[in-house]
C-alpha cells in the first residue's frame, strides 16, 4: 500500500533528509524543463488529499484546482528561469511551520503547514529567487501543495515574489 493511502501522523517533516532532497530535485527539474509531471512525486498525493479534505469531491478539487493551478504556476516559473540556471537551495522557514488541526481549513485530518519557502538559484552569475506559497506534510514528509499562490482571481500562472538575491522566506500564516 502506498504511504498516501496510510493514515496521517503528527511527525514533523525534515528538510535535511533524502526524501526532501529528492523532492527539491523533482521540483527544479519540472521548473527547468517546463514539464509538471517531473514534480508529481513532490506534489501532495491525491490519496492523501482525499483523507485530509472534508469537502464533497476532494479528488475533483485535487485534479481541477490544485494540480491544474500548479501546472499554470509551473509554466510561469519556467518562463522566468533561464535554461542555464542552477539550483542553489530551497530555503524552508521552519520557524513558520504550524500544525493545522482537524476542523480548520475544511480538514478532516491535521497536517503540518509551512508557507513562504524560497527557491534560490544562480543564473549568469546572479543569485535569484522566487517563493513557494505552501508545503504541507503527510506522514512526516513535506509536499508541495501551492506553488505560486494559494488563491487566485483568474486562470493564469503566478510566480510568487521573484527577486534578485535570495529573498526573505515567509510570511507566516494561512492553511
Amino acid at each position: 500500500m502506498s504511504a498516501a493511502a496510510e493514515p496521517q501522523t503528527t511527525a514533523f517533516p525534515k528538510t535535511t533528509n533524502a526524501a526532501f532532497n529528492a523532492e527539491v530535485h523533482d521540483i527544479w527539474l519540472a521548473v527547468t524543463t517546463g514539464d509538471p509531471n517531473y514534480a508529481r512525486p513532490a506534489f501532495f498525493p491525491e490519496k492523501a488529499y482525499e483523507q485530509v479534505k472534508a469537502i464533497a469531491d476532494p479528488e475533483s478539487d485535487w485534479q481541477g484546482r490544485l494540480w491544474y493551478d500548479f501546472t499554470l504556476d509551473l509554466a510561469a516559473a519556467h518562463k522566468l528561469v533561464g535554461k542555464n540556471a542552477l539550483l542553489t537551495r530551497v530555503a524552508v522557514p521552519a520557524q513558520y511551520a504550524q500544525w493545522i488541526p482537524v476542523g480548520a481549513c475544511y480538514n478532516k485530518a491535521g497536517y503540518w503547514h509551512v508557507p513562504g519557502a524560497r527557491v534560490v538559484y544562480r543564473e549568469n552569475g546572479v543569485t535569484r529567487s522566487f517563493g513557494i506559497a505552501s508545503f504541507i506534510s503527510w506522514r512526516g514528509d513535506w509536499y508541495l501543495i501551492h506553488f505560486g499562490a494559494e488563491v487566485r482571481s483568474g486562470t493564469y500562472g503566478i510566480v510568487d515574489d521573484p527577486e534578485t538575491g535570495p529573498g526573505i522566506p515567509g510570511p507566516p500564516g494561512s492553511c
